[in-house]
């Protein structure tokens, strides 16, 4: 039972540093692609409003990929892209769908609109300002979570601090091993030592067993000789009385 709780530890402890180590490429990454995390290509984003609903909510983690050719984007495509909107020092990130393509004197132009809004959007979306595009992939809730992760706070309790868990947890593992092993390089004069403490106590035993059969015997032999005795002795008295018993008989 202790032997499975150990691998079940083990087994959580490294699938929370995988999370933790994956998470913190996105943060790093984030902060050289202007707010937006990847990870080989792929670019976790969280919803921020309700425009596209149903196909995705707010709060919600959706996964966009890079374009590497702006021309396969094609109507009804769900794409990732900066506004003019600024909030907080920072670009707002809309996630809509394509709903016409127009050709601005030789550029691609985009125009987009959100599943639940009445109206397309009021601006061209450009190459420039393309993201990437919605892969299909979308996860409830964990967009609060992601968004979350990305703050000071998020980082600090959700990242750092699993992962110093984990390296206590495998350094007390590492010295758990260490005293074994100590303990281990006593062992063989301990089982020396026991060895010869149970050869003496067996032979002891198997000494006093003998002896006891010893005494056994000689007390079988003394009640056979004593029951010979007895036996030649009733012989002997009741041949003297057929003797006596004869001789009266010649006396008459």
């Amino acid at each position: 039972m202790k032997k499975t709780i150990k691998i079940v530890l083990s087994v959580l402890a490294w699938i929370l540093l995988i999370f933790a180590l994956l998470i913190t490429v996105m943060v790093f990454t984030s902060d050289k692609n202007n707010g937006v995390p990847s990870l080989f290509g792929r670019m976790p984003m969280t919803v921020e409003s309700d425009s596209m609903e149903p196909t995705f909510k707010k709060g919600d983690l959706i996964i966009a990929k890079e374009i590497d050719d702006i021309n396969e984007l094609k109507v009804d495509d769900v794409i990732s892209f900066w506004t003019n909107e600024i909030v907080e020092g920072q670009n707002v990130i809309n996630t809509h769908r394509i709903v016409e393509i127009k050709d601005d004197n030789g550029t691609k132009g985009f125009i987009t609109k959100g599943d639940n809004n009445d109206q397309n959007d009021t601006y061209i979306v450009y190459p420039s300002k393309i993201i990437g595009k919605w892969t299909g992939s979308r996860m409830p809730v964990l967009g609060r979570l992601m968004k979350f992760l990305k703050t000071k706070t998020g980082f600090l309790v959700c990242i750092l601090i699993p992962m110093a868990i984990f390296f206590l947890f495998e350094l007390f593992k590492l010295i758990m091993v260490v005293i074994q092993m100590r303990q281990g390089d006593k062992t063989p004069e301990l089982d020396e030592e026991e060895i010869k403490k149970r050869a003496i106590e067996e032979y002891l035993a198997e000494r006093k067993k003998a002896q006891q059969e010893s005494a056994g015997e000689k007390q079988q032999r003394t009640e056979t000789v004593q029951s010979g005795s007895e036996e030649s002795s009733e012989q002997a008295q009741q041949q003297t009385a057929e003797t006596d018993a004869e001789k009266e008989k010649s006396a008459e």
